[in-house]
C-alpha cells in the first residue's frame, strides 16, 4: 500500500474518535474562553512599550500623540485547542518486512482526524535533520505529504538541530519505536515545557518485542549501517527481554516524572490497541 492509502485508512478509523482535550487546553475554544497571556482577541488587557518586531497595527497612536512614546496594546489571548504530532522519521521506523511505518501513518492519521472531530487545530512534525512540518498538515490527513522515514538521526539530534515550534498549551504526541540510546528526560522536558498534555506512544513491530530464533544472526544498525554478528541462545534471549523491559520502564518512569503518559503498542495489533489510547485519555469515542 502507498502512504496515501495508509493515511486514508487511518482517517477512516479516526472518524469514530475525538481528541480528548484537557481543561488546560480549553483556554478559548473557538473564542469561547480566554487565555491568561496577551494575544489577539478583542478584549483589551494592558499596554507595554513597543519592541522591534511588534505588529505595527497594535500601536496606540493616541498614546504616541500625547507622550511621543511608541506603546502597543495588549489583548487577552484566544487559544484554540491544538495537537502537535511528532513522528520519528528515522529508518528504523521503516524496516523491511515490518509494518511500523504503515502503522505510524495510520495512527497519525487517526489522531489528526480525532483532532478535527474535537474541533482542534493540528500540525505534524517529522524528526530528521531537525524538525520539519509535513506538507498540507493543517488539512485532513489524507492530504498530508512528504512523509518519508529516511532519517539517520535520533530524536535528540533532531531537537538540537532545529526544534519544533510547538503551540503553547497544546497537546503533544510523540510516536516512535524509541529504539535509540538517549536519556528520556532530555526529550520529555522539551515536550512538557508549556504543554497542556504530553503522550509518548512507543510503536513496535512484533519482531521488535521478541528475540530472534536461536543461532547465528547478523545485525545491521538501520541508521549507521554498522554490522555485528551474534549467537542467540537462551541466555541472550533472556537478556534481550530484560533489556527491552528496562528500556520501557525507563521511559515510563521519565514520563511519570514529567507528567507525560506512556503507551506501548504493537504495529500488527494497532486496531485492537485503540482501547489503550482511550484508557490513556488521548482519544474518546466521537
Amino acid at each position: 500500500m502507498s502512504h496515501r492509502e495508509h493515511l486514508l485508512s487511518g482517517e477512516a478509523l479516526g472518524q469514530r474518535y475525538a481528541l480528548a482535550v484537557p481543561q488546560t487546553a480549553l483556554a478559548g475554544m473557538t473564542g469561547s474562553q480566554l487565555g491568561r497571556r496577551a494575544g489577539t482577541s478583542i478584549d483589551f488587557q494592558d499596554y507595554r512599550e513597543y519592541q522591534p518586531g511588534d505588529d505595527l497595527r497594535t500601536i496606540d497612536w493616541n498614546v504616541f500623540a500625547r507622550t511621543d512614546r511608541l506603546t502597543i496594546k495588549l489583548f487577552r489571548e484566544e487559544v484554540n485547542p491544538h495537537l502537535d504530532l511528532l513522528l520519528d522519521a528515522s529508518r528504523s521506523m521503516a524496516l523491511d518486512n515490518t509494518p511500523k511505518s504503515a502503522a505510524t501513518l495510520r495512527l497519525a492519521a487517526l489522531l489528526g482526524t480525532a483532532a478535527e472531530n474535537g474541533h482542534c487545530t493540528h500540525a505534524t512534525w517529522l524528526a530528521g535533520d531537525g524538525f520539519q512540518r509535513a506538507a498540507n498538515d493543517t488539512m485532513l490527513p489524507s492530504a498530508w505529504d512528504g512523509l518519508a522515514f529516511t532519517s539517520r538521526r535520533p530524536l535528540d539530534e533532531a531537537f538540537a538541530i532545529l526544534p519544533p515550534r510547538l503551540r503553547r498549551l497544546g497537546i503533544r504526541v510523540l510516536i516512535s519505536d524509541l529504539m535509540w540510546p538517549v536519556e528520556p528526560l532530555s526529550i520529555l522536558r522539551r515536550l512538557a515545557d508549556g504543554a497542556a498534555a504530553v503522550f509518548v506512544v512507543q510503536l513496535l513491530a512484533q519482531a521488535d518485542t521478541e528475540p530472534p530464533e536461536h543461532g547465528n544472526i547478523q545485525l545491521v544498525d538501520s541508521e549507521t549501517g554498522e554490522e555485528r554478528e551474534i549467537f542467540v541462545d537462551s541466555t541472550v534471549a533472556a537478556q534481550f527481554r530484560e533489556a527491552l523491559a528496562r528500556h520501557r520502564e525507563g521511559w515510563d518512569a521519565a514520563c511519570r516524572q514529567t507528567g507525560a503518559r506512556f503507551v506501548s503498542l504493537v504495529a500488527e495489533k494497532l486496531d485492537a490497541s485503540l482501547p489503550t489510547l482511550e484508557e490513556a485519555q488521548l482519544i474518546v469515542p466521537a
